[in-house]
């Protein structure tokens, strides 16, 4: 048995987009139309001049990875909250139907305030677990999130200028963000698991947008416009952003969300950190709000609380108990 298989990527296939002109101001108006043209197409970027330092990414990858070298009995002491918060081990992710669970384990937090204190006025929203065997994680995962949240920012005022909307469209209510933050951990996956198998099935994001920083192992695989699966290889000092199933709704469709997978056949462990930026849970996904009240949207408004809770309950295995 095999692994399953991807062609190599065409460099025109997914953009390497420089965002420090929008981010400093100095020509936002540029990386905006070629974020634009990004999403309209395969709805995967490659983004250069992000602004996360080095240390910050060290930091949270060394973390996590002592994190989930641990025994299994530690991990449990933080095992995933009804609030979606904490480790979920391996097999409590399954984003596809008729193919085995993922190999993936994760760790999740969201966003807290200078104090630690978390709203817990949602079913995705609650206090953040911190293991204190990495005492350290706390320090290292809040000051990532912070950074990678401002790359969503930045990036979704770029969205709206391409749209030409107001800059702060996308922005008006994220002071009590549902974004969340994990940590990924992939392991070596044998060649004897089969061609169904992967760290990830295939799948969409399912929130605003989701933003990724690789570590140099690959395995990401992206579904082309043709339906094949290409790689999504490691680009250094890049991260990788996709729009979501939500960004894709409140845009009619326009922009797209996009299938990928992660098959690790390396040979060694693969680590992701992954921001998911969200609104707040009473934001209005309503795509006539970008296309004018004349607008007919394919799909209904609908809240962001209530989408994500539908969601989450179709591909995690702990949330059947819990709603």
């Amino acid at each position: 048995m095999a692994y399953a298989t991807a062609k190599t990527l065409d460099a025109n296939v997914i953009p390497v987009i420089d965002i420090t002109a929008l981010r400093d101001g100095s020509n936002p108006q540029v990386v905006a139309q070629q974020l634009h043209a990004a999403s309209r197409g395969l709805g995967f970027i490659y983004i250069k001049g992000h602004g996360i330092t080095d240390q910050s990414i060290h930091s949270a990858r060394d973390a996590a990875y002592r994190f989930f070298r641990s025994p299994d009995q530690q991990k449990s002491s933080v095992t995933i909250s009804p609030k979606h918060r904490g480790w979920l081990s391996q097999g409590q992710s399954k984003m596809k139907d008729n193919v085995p669970a993922d190999l993936k384990e994760s760790y999740v937090w969201g966003y807290q305030d200078a104090s630690g204190f978390t709203e817990e006025d949602h079913s995705l929203r609650g206090k953040n677990q911190w293991p204190d065997f990495v005492p350290e994680m706390q320090a290292c995962a809040v000051d990532y999130f912070r950074q990678a949240h401002e790359v969503a920012f930045q990036l979704m005022r770029g969205f709206a200028i391409g749209l030409n909307l107001p800059e702060d469209f996308f922005l008006q209510h994220v002071q009590r963000p549902l974004s969340r933050a994990s940590f990924v951990y992939y392991p070596a996956q044998p060649a004897d698991s089969g061609d169904n198998q992967f760290g990830v099935a295939p799948h969409t994001d399912f929130g605003v947008l989701t933003v990724l920083c690789q570590d140099n192992t690959g395995g990401l695989q992206v579904q082309d416009i043709h339906g094949d699966w290409i790689h999504a290889p490691p680009i250094e000092d890049t991260l990788i952003v996709n729009v979501g199933d939500l960004l894709s709704r409140w845009t009619d469709g326009e922009y797209k969300s996009t299938p990928h997978r992660v098959v690790n056949n390396s040979g060694r462990e693969r680590m992701s950190l992954v921001l998911a930026f969200d609104p707040e849970p009473d934001t209005l996904i309503d795509a006539s709000q970008v296309f004018g009240e004349a607008h007919q949207p394919r799909e209904p408004a609908i809240t962001c609380g209530d989408y994500l809770i539908w969601r989450f309950a179709k591909a995690f295995s702990y949330r059947e108990k819990n709603t």
